[in-house]
């Protein structure tokens, strides 16, 4: 990248995604996009389809752009703009011309991702890396589904180094749970309490919390929650709010 555009500066958010964890990505990006100024370049490489049909886009959105899979990768971004009809660009990358050469099948994040992104940096309009398309991947399954009056379905997006299982259910709408009764249901355990900190809470045992990320965690006073409960990314769980 720094070959093609010498004084770009590189910010690395992380290498620690679980590997083929689309979900995952998404709400890590979803988290840090907004702490960098208008017009940075995100490259996000989650990208288990690499060799296949996927597109790689460049995306428009919010003052931002991102330069990835076409995977849904970027939805928890792109998304409640769309639900709130705010603009979104996206283009099909397909000016070769941009990409490292010899492009391998295994190797985008290399060959394509990083060039494109590196070449935006450079200079180069949007415009001139392939057409505008509207039928991108608009993934919806990441944020949680209703199955009864009370009973909302979701998952786990992200587990942090402390082993807390950050799930999809946002404070922004559920955040019911703290003055009415829920039970969350994760693994083999059912949790009824919501702790305002983790040191109000015994050693050992599993309790929901409201994170820094505005989203409902399954937490363990220093303990690793995910271990205790046998849970990774993806684990479904169910919220009753009474």
């Amino acid at each position: 990248m720094l070959g093609i555009s010498p004084t770009a500066r590189l910010v690395d958010v992380t290498h620690e995604i679980t590997p083929f964890e689309i979900s995952e990505g998404a709400f890590t990006l979803m988290e840090a996009w907004k702490a960098f100024p208008k017009k940075t370049i995100h490259v996000g490489v989650v990208d288990p389809g690499v060799g296949t049909s996927r597109r790689p886009i460049l995306v428009e959105a919010g003052g931002h752009y991102f330069v990835g899979p076409d995977n849904g990768l970027f939805a928890m971004v792109y998304g409640p703009m769309v639900d709130r009809e705010e603009p979104v660009k996206v283009r099909h990358v397909t000016n070769e011309s941009y990409f490292r050469h010899p492009l391998s099948r295994t190797f985008h994040g290399r060959d394509i991702f990083a060039p494109v992104a590196a070449h935006l940096a450079a200079g180069i309009t949007p415009a001139k890396f392939g057409p505008r398309i509207e039928d991108f991947l608009k993934i919806h399954n990441f944020w949680p589904t209703r199955t009864s009056k009370r009973l909302w379905t979701g998952q786990v997006l992200k587990i942090d180094r402390f082993g807390n299982l950050i799930s999809n259910f946002s404070e922004a709408e559920f955040g019911g749970i703290k003055t009415k009764p829920f039970a969350l249901s994760i693994g083999t355990e059912k949790i009824q309490r919501l702790a305002l900190n983790y040191a109000e809470v015994p050693f050992g045992e599993p309790v929901a919390i409201i994170g820094s990320s505005g989203f409902v965690e399954v937490c363990m006073n220093q303990g690793h929650a995910a271990k205790q409960l046998g849970c990774g990314v993806g684990a479904p769980i169910e919220l009753w709010i009474y």
